[in-house]
């Protein structure tokens, strides 16, 4: 028995955290063009990271921030490991630090969105990033971000209209395909949601996030096998196992519940 619309955003929740936690890519607002070399180790992309080299960039990063909490390259690296670290709050400080020394930068702007939306403050997020944006040169990661807050607030429809129009100005972009994959998701849709991240893996520069998203929305239909071997591409074979072996104990969660739900309904029936 398929999971229901509303149980799936339960069941893909922490799931899609774990995943995040334990990958080699996270949500971070640093692209490759912005980052800037700070030591070989963390200097390394942060999509590129593994979860063991993370403690290491967190730390060399934090040097280097401390001394220069203006740095913009340095700053945004910094608050972005310690995103991926599940450090929200003192990713957010930084971000509140480099938001005033350059507070007309598109960039920095969209981090401090996103570092907002990561200690659930929505509405400053959105207005961050809504502030960062320009009309007469709309930028398709501002539009991106800001639909995947919409999504986490239910807004999907508004959410879905700025994937696309970020698309038509990236058109094939494989974060926005991912971040459009996931919205299905979440409203219980998985084929289309299926379909979208196939297509962002299949896109150049596609990363391990996106690798990891189309493992749990194969692994939410039911084909573990298959997410598994999506999975362990990238990541360590007991890591994807362990992320498939939780998906299994939460849906099978999800069907008893069900169950009971079920067999209660009929009691109040024959009553």
């Amino acid at each position: 028995m398929a999971p229901s619309r509303a149980a799936l955003g339960r069941v893909a929740g922490p799931l899609l955290a774990m995943i995040l936690a334990i990958g080699v890519a996270g949500c971070g607002g640093v692209s490759r063009e912005t980052t800037g070399s700070i030591s070989r180790g963390a200097g390394k992309p942060v999509d590129q990271m593994s979860a063991s080299e993370l403690p290491g960039a967190a730390a060399a990063l934090g040097r280097a921030y401390a001394k220069d909490t203006t740095n913009k390259d340095v700053g945004l690296r910094y608050a972005t490991v310690l995103q991926m670290r599940g450090q929200a709050d003192q990713a957010l400080a930084v971000m509140r630090k480099l938001v005033i020394d350059h507070p007309k930068d598109r960039v920095v702007l969209a981090a401090y969105g996103k570092a907002l939306a990561g200690t659930g403050q929505f509405e400053p997020a959105l207005d961050a990033i809504r502030r960062a944006q320009t009309p007469e040169y709309p930028d398709w990661k501002l539009f991106s971000a800001e639909g995947a807050i919409l999504d986490q607030v239910g807004e999907k429809a508004q959410a879905r209209e700025l994937y696309r129009k970020a698309l038509d100005i990236r058109p094939n972009e494989p974060s926005v395909l991912s971040n459009l994959g996931m919205s299905y998701l979440l409203d219980g849709d998985l084929r289309t949601a299926e379909t979208y991240l196939r297509n962002a893996v299949e896109q150049p520069g596609s990363d391990s996030r996106v690798r990891q998203n189309l493992a749990l929305v194969v692994g939410l239909q039911g084909r573990f096998e298959e997410a598994e071997r999506i999975a362990g591409q990238e990541l360590a074979p007991a890591q994807a196992q362990a992320n498939m072996e939780y998906l299994r104990r939460m849906l099978a969660q999800q069907n008893s519940w069900s169950q009971i739900k079920a067999e209660d309904k009929k009691k109040v029936a024959s009553n």
